[in-house]
């Protein structure tokens, strides 16, 4: 395994640092200090030709309040809390609003825009951001560390570890888009993906949970079998006409806090390419790049379009802090915050 670091670019007034994990075969992730960010990964296909399978672009720069938010790690509550208020201890918090009525990843400086510490550990390349109290409305300090390995097998896994000195709220994902036939090769809606979810979160036109979840059976969420992400994508459904596609979270069957579980499988049938998704989050958010036309200049020169890659969220529920029902998401002091989410990737 071999790690390699260079000076990428500057934003914030900072220095932005790429890192490059490559293994012995030759496949390799490159990961990138603002946001701590996926900015490439270089998998084979069933002929055994690498291809950069994520949506990213050229420069550092482009990453910075870039639309998409690609690659990047969203928080410090990643998704929506609707209306950016909720209540902790008695006290009811405000957030900036940037989505619509809502507040989304942490808010227009939350930690995908920021340029994170960095270090290679050993085989590992870990990212460190410390959130002060009041950051974008939020309570405590929190520090927070993203830590990257990638495996001889082109497996990644990403363990999310934070601390906070007062009572918060914490939802943390790696916001990554892939297209298994390579960036830059037009629509992911042929890809054939299965979720291990019977049960999904039914939404306002705002994007907010309604309440609890419902079965998945008989609609367009239904991925326990796999099919064509496009498959269902024209039927005429709330959750569908609300997002232009699909931006949904899905309740991860057998979760169990603190044991990983699968989330889901993504398949291309043209390059073979397989990737397998596990967490020990509850949920799985599945965003089909509604939003893609107009976002930054992609790598090798390409112009991504809406539906040319899909990114898979694993995290806790949107808008948690204001369902008690919902799986918790408040961090207190001396507790750790840990979280996981692996991507392997494979041929068929």
């Amino acid at each position: 395994m071999r790690i390699t670091k260079e000076l990428w670019g500057e934003a914030l007034g900072k220095e932005v640092y790429k890192y490059t994990i490559e293994n012995a075969s030759g496949a390799s992730v490159e990961l990138g200090s603002l946001g701590a960010a996926v900015v490439a990964v270089k998998v084979p296909d069933k002929d055994g030709n690498l291809a950069d399978v994520a949506l990213g672009y050229a420069d550092a720069a482009s990453y910075l309040a870039d639309g998409p938010c690609a690659g990047k790690c969203p928080g410090r509550y990643a998704n929506r809390i609707a209306l950016g208020r909720f209540t902790l201890d008695g006290k009811e918090y405000t957030l900036p609003v940037n989505n619509g009525p809502n507040h989304l990843h942490g808010g227009p400086e939350g930690f995908q825009n920021q340029v994170w510490d960095s270090r290679i550990n050993g085989f590992a390349v870990e990212f460190m951001y410390f959130s002060e109290d009041g950051e974008m409305g939020y309570p405590g300090n929190l520090k927070v560390v993203a830590r990257y390995e990638w495996s001889e097998e082109n497996e990644l896994r990403l363990t999310f570890t934070a601390h906070t000195d007062a009572d918060t709220v914490v939802n943390l994902t790696n916001h990554s888009y892939f297209n298994l036939d390579g960036e830059g090769s037009g629509s992911v809606l042929d890809h054939v993906l299965r979720l291990n979810a019977s049960e999904w979160l039914p939404t306002s036109d705002s994007l907010i949970p309604l309440g609890d979840s419902e079965p998945v059976a008989g609609t367009p969420m239904d991925f326990v079998m796999p099919k064509t992400i496009g498959q269902d994508f024209k039927a005429d459904f709330p959750a569908l006409v609300y997002g232009k596609g699909y931006d949904n979270c899905w309740v991860i069957d057998g979760h169990m806090k603190g044991q990983l579980s699968e989330a889901a499988e993504l398949y291309s049938p043209k390059s073979g390419r397989v990737l397998k998704m596990y967490t020990t989050q509850p949920g799985i958010q599945v965003y089909t790049g509604n939003w893609l036309d107009g976002c930054p200049a992609g790598k090798n020169g390409h112009v991504y379009h809406d539906y040319d890659f899909v990114a898979l969220e694993c995290q806790h529920y949107p808008d948690c802090p204001n369902h008690p029902d919902y799986p918790s998401t408040v961090l207190k002091p001396g507790e750790e915050f840990e979280q996981a989410i692996i991507w392997a990737f494979s041929v068929r």
